[in-house]
């Protein structure tokens, strides 16, 4: 994909959603710390619920200390993996209060150190929460990413550096919420809404979702070119996707051939048994 195709996709982003922002209800950088940690394997939805339960019992480094695992626990029972999750919280609240005066730091290095905070979470904090031009390439962005050609990688530490590099600059702060919103509501992992999607002329998948009416499996423009002869699929196979030789397709519309040897005996058959009872009718 080419810098100008890049600049128009993110120019409608900002368009359509000039102010994009995180799913996660939070209020204080140690608030959406904690809630990007929960979030692992889990959905925002189900986060901003045990927050919403948690945060006014306690929403501070000290605050969370004090009630402890157990007393963390019955909070966010409803998140998967849970019990680590509590614990890693415990031991990120006890270092921050510890070393960081009971803040969040801003720094990379420092986010990694903390019990589980990995480098997707350390660029979530440091983007939302400070501002920073960071990357946070989740399962989301990095399917977009490489089906849409923006910025394609093997893996997502690959994507974040391209994603970094590619992503014209006036973009970059916002790139990870426009991408991320762009994979959870349109350009999903096992049906892309295409045809509803904003930039489906600049995307370079292949194998676009067809608009209503189309072969499944085609994009419009795909269908209009590829001059599909049956119903339910491309040339060559039948509806059932059965191979068939060109001297099978041309012969499908032509009355007599096409059908079996047993079948057009039959049908001789038939015929001289009724040509036989008209003549014996007649005498």
């Amino acid at each position: 994909m080419n810098k100008e195709k890049r600049a128009e996709i993110f120019r409608r982003f900002k368009l359509a959603n000039p102010q994009p922002r995180t799913e996660l209800a939070y209020e204080t950088p140690f608030e959406l710390l904690i809630a990007v940690m929960l979030s692992a394997q889990a959905t925002d939805v189900s986060v901003n619920k045990a927050t919403a339960r948690l945060f006014p019992i306690a929403n501070t480094p000290q605050g969370l200390l004090d009630l402890g695992v157990d007393g963390i626990t019955p909070f966010i029972r409803t998140i998967g993996l849970f019990n680590a999750k509590a614990r890693n919280v415990i031991d990120t609240c006890r270092i921050l209060c510890e070393q960081h005066d009971s803040s969040v730091p801003n720094t990379r290095e420092s986010l990694e150190a903390l019990p589980g905070v990995g480098r997707k979470t350390a660029n979530v904090v440091l983007n939302t929460a400070f501002g920073q031009p960071a990357m946070a390439v989740d399962t989301h962005i990095f399917r977009v990413a490489n089906r849409t050609g923006i910025a394609t990688g093997k893996n997502v530490l690959e994507v974040e550096r391209r994603l970094l590099r590619l992503v014209p600059a006036e973009y970059l702060l916002n790139a990870h919420h426009w991408l991320l919103l762009h994979g959870r509501y349109v350009c999903q992992a096992r049906k892309p809404d295409c045809p509803n999607c904003l930039i489906s002329d600049l995307c370079e998948f292949r194998t676009k979702t067809p608009v209503p009416g189309k072969p499944d499996g085609q994009s419009a423009k795909a269908s209009r070119t590829a001059g599909d002869d049956t119903p339910g699929g491309p040339p060559g196979r039948d509806p059932d996707g059965n191979t068939a030789g060109k001297g099978a397709r041309e012969d499908a519309g032509k009355s007599g051939k096409g059908t079996s040897s047993r079948t057009r005996l039959r049908a001789r058959r038939t015929a001289a048994g009724h040509s036989a009872s008209g003549k014996n009718g007649n005498a």
